[in-house]
């Protein structure tokens, strides 16, 4: 089959993908969101459109989310950096047991039923959302992190789920910094480099350890769909300043609500998807 067949016989699965890589950038860039929170859902269920199973169709979304962070977290960790919101020191007292918590998330998920990573996204979406929508900045649980034992918890907790369900650490970690009184600039910023963390170790382990599921996509190797790597990761990296603009002349905390209760929906029906 020449190139030429091959895109016009896949026509409608590419649209579909540089689609979710112009959403998911403009997202990050709008509301601060990371883009694993938007790729995995829409992932999971383009592939099942495309006869891939739900359990098969979860596994490879959360893989190739991941996959896709890599890039992306490399590019805003250096533009945060830049403007000093990365905490060196605290990314390197979590940066051992993040990676502890990664590679066990990620060894289970070559080795877990896909339904499970699927009810977890689905908790994690939905507590996401509803984090979004109602809790306030003035809401800290504590003016300062835990000791030792707390923040061992805590970068152990973040790497693991994260890796579970194809995200990047932003969407665990800033909320539970924000919980400590964490000035907001700094968790984003670091959320950066602890998305790089995450996404680096979780793919590769998913990619070199994973077993391709019989009804994988074409360009599926181990759990990572190469086709969605190439076709969402250039248009989330130029998209992302696309956001970042709509913000500046939006109300950026009524879009963020109307997101949440977009995720809320869809945490839901991921939810119900195997509930039912």
């Amino acid at each position: 089959m020449s190139v030429i067949e091959f895109l016009t016989n896949n026509a409608p699965t590419f649209l579909a993908l540089i689609a979710t890589g112009v959403f998911a950038g403009v997202l990050a860039g709008m509301l601060g969101v990371g883009g694993g929170i938007v790729v995995v859902p829409v992932l999971f269920f383009l592939f099942q459109s495309l006869g891939v199973s739900a359990e098969s169709a979860m596994l490879i979304a959360t893989a190739s989310s991941l996959a896709t962070i890599v890039p992306t977290s490399i590019s805003s960790m250096r533009a945060h950096r830049r403007k000093g919101n990365v905490d060196t020191v605290l990314l390197k007292r979590w940066a051992p047991f993040i990676f502890l918590g990664v590679i066990t998330g990620s060894w289970l998920v070559t080795r877990i039923d896909g339904s499970k990573l699927t009810v977890l996204f689905g908790l994690i979406a939905c507590l996401s959302a509803l984090n979004m929508l109602f809790r306030t900045n003035k809401s800290a649980l504590a003016q300062q992190l835990p000791g030792k034992l707390g923040q061992t918890i805590m970068a152990t907790a973040t790497g693991f789920f994260s890796a579970m369900v194809g995200i990047g650490g932003g969407t665990i970690s800033v909320p539970l910094l924000s919980l400590y009184n964490y000035p907001a600039h700094k968790a984003v910023g670091t959320a950066a480099a602890i998305g790089l963390i995450i996404a680096l170790p979780g793919a590769l382990t998913m990619l070199i350890l994973g077993t391709t599921p019989a009804d994988a996509p074409a360009a599926t190797v181990g759990l990572v769909n190469l086709v969605a790597f190439v076709c969402i990761v250039p248009l989330t990296v130029a998209c992302a300043p696309v956001g970042v603009a709509i913000a500046a002349k939006l109300d950026a905390a009524k879009l963020k609500k109307v997101f949440a209760v977009i995720l809320l929906i869809t945490g839901v029906r991921m939810l119900l998807q195997f509930a039912l």
